[in-house]
């Protein structure tokens, strides 16, 4: 039976159906990445955002087209994890603007809608990179325009897309020279397509092909409490949520209509829907003032002072935190970092909080958003450590009302020297500008091993040989740790080098990173020889070299 048209139901489980086959197949998209390295994770960031979504779409009861978009799009906007689903959640944030109007969706609109995502997208990426997912969004979304000019059915319709798709991403090692090496098309690009072939297969078996395992998100983590806290503190006694639908509200505009009415505020989303938390004395009044701009769902209010009276767990007591507690100091920093050593290290050097992740699991813009609102300070610096979480930490900039201000820190070397660079005294733009320019003096070397046989940078690599990366660029494959380790190091040192940083895994014990420490002040005798216990996961070695 042909489907000419679909409605609000069949989007929202096309999304999710889409969903699901990209969690199904997240480890093949992984695989893709171009370095050969233990955590390539940009199906397993892909698949989190979708999944974030799903939760949203699962809340969903009036399934009409504009509810299943705002909530696609809002799902993927805070779960969005890596650059590859931040772009993901820009495509559908562009998609969702186009149908939020539509009773019923054609594939002429459906064609237009990924169209007006591809341009969503582009304009969030500053330098977008061809031969990704972008290309393949962009020119899958031009043949679909083409495609709907010639059939009305939708599973005609979505088949000649995923071809179309297909085909770009087969032409992606042409773009981009680093793939064609590796021997692998574009892992963004891949997941794209498996989510376009999720949503086909609902549309020819007409149901969501349901997956087993569990995929609530993780728990927020729960702060701990150092002293009895006095429920007197709590200034403002109710924390209130709720979602507003509207129709082309200003999210800033509501914020401040309602910013004095309590504390610890979070306004976000978009002209169709908006998130607000706030901790107020008065909820009905801001309540009231939500009904002016348009319909409220998922309202939640709490005594905050009588949820802390009935707190008996004595192992983890959760704090109820509340910003007039403190006063608003000016500097806050929040910090990425894997490993209980290097966690350790960033909050002797004064992060006020540290999310964990990194290489093995980027925070997705809810963590990172959580972060920045948890900390009672005039302005919030956010190092990401990893140049995979630096669109999200962006994207969490623009959602928080604070004045934030994201250091685009690539590595955990990066992220120690600017913490150790940071002026306290100087104005927030000062210190921007200068940890903007210190980074940049950072050579950084990771040693870790390879999960797969392949060549790259002209460097023939097997499966379970030990790799080093230096500065980004895989440079030496080994069997031997501690020779590959020392050829790294004497890549990165040169004749203006005072110091090097080695920073040592979970794997490696402190012998062995003493014995290292040895052969490399026996080597470079002018040199600071620094070694710290990292405790990241699957990495030997981070290495500075300043």
């Amino acid at each position: 039976m042909k489907i000419n048209v679909i409605d609000g139901h069949s989007l929202k489980n096309m999304i999710i159906n889409g969903a699901y086959e990209l969690e199904r197949n997240k480890e093949m998209v992984n695989a893709l990445n171009v370095f050969p390295v233990p955590d390539g994770d940009t199906g397993t960031n892909m698949s989190a955002t979708m999944m974030s979504a799903v939760t949203e779409l699962n809340k969903v009861t009036n399934e009409n087209i504009k509810a299943v978009v705002d909530a696609a799009s809002m799902g993927t906007l805070m779960g969005a994890r890596g650059n590859s689903g931040v772009i993901l959640s820009q495509l559908i944030r562009g998609f969702a603007k186009f149908l939020k109007d539509k009773e019923k969706v054609s594939t002429k609109d459906f064609a237009l809608a990924l169209k007006e995502g591809v341009a969503t997208a582009y304009k969030a990426v500053m330098k977008p990179t061809e031969g990704t997912i972008l290309t393949v969004s962009r020119e899958s979304a031009d043949k679909a325009i083409e495609i709907a000019k010639h059939t009305s059915d939708f599973e005609e319709f979505l088949t000649q897309v995923c071809k179309a798709a297909e085909q770009s991403l087969n032409k992606t090692p042409e773009i981009l020279p680093v793939l064609k090496q590796a021997n692998v098309v574009d892992a963004g690009g891949m997941g794209l397509l498996v989510i376009y072939k999720g949503m086909l297969k609902y549309i020819i078996e007409g149901k969501v092909e349901e997956i087993k395992k569990d995929f609530e998100t993780k728990k927020e983590e729960k702060v701990i409490v150092q002293d009895v806290f006095n429920t007197e503190d709590i200034k403002f006694a109710y924390c209130t949520e709720f979602f507003i639908k509207t129709k082309g509200a200003d999210p800033d505009k509501f914020k401040n209509k309602i910013e004095h009415l309590g504390d610890s505020m979070v306004v976000v989303g978009t002209e169709e829907l908006i998130k607000v938390h706030i901790h107020t004395n008065n909820p009905g009044i801001v309540l009231e003032e939500a009904l002016k701009v348009g319909e409220l769902m998922k309202i939640k209010i709490d005594n905050m002072k009588e949820q802390h009276r009935h707190i008996v767990d004595e192992e983890e007591k959760i704090e109820v935190k509340s910003e007039a507690k403190q006063e608003e100091k000016e500097y806050g920093i929040v910090t990425v970092a894997m490993g209980e050593g290097i966690t350790n290290i960033f909050k002797d050097l004064g992060a006020d909080f540290v999310i964990e992740g990194g290489q093995t699991m980027n925070p997705s813009t809810q963590d990172i958003l959580s972060a920045i609102n948890s900390i009672n300070a005039k302005n919030i610096f956010v190092l990401p450590n990893n140049s995979n979480i630096i669109l999200a930490a962006e994207q969490a900039r623009d959602l928080s009302n604070k004045n934030v201000y994201v250091v685009p820190t690539k590595s955990i070397p990066q992220g120690v020297t600017a913490l150790v660079s940071f002026d306290y005294d100087a104005s927030p733009d000062e210190n921007f500008e200068a940890l903007c320019e210190v980074i940049k003096t950072v050579k950084t070397g990771q040693v870790t091993f390879a999960v797969r046989d392949t060549v790259f940078n002209d460097v023939e690599v097997k499966e379970g040989n030990k790799i080093a990366i230096a500065n980004g660029k895989l440079i030496e494959a080994s069997e031997d740790l501690e020779e590959i380790t020392l050829k790294l190091i004497d890549t990165l040192v040169d004749e203006n080098s005072q110091l090097i940083t080695v920073f040592y895994g979970n794997g490696i014990t402190e012998e062995d990173a003493e014995v290292l420490q040895g052969k490399l002040e026996e080597k470079y005798k002018n040199l600071d020889v620094t070694i710290y216990y990292g405790g990241q996961p699957l990495y030997y070695y981070l290495i500075s070299v300043e």
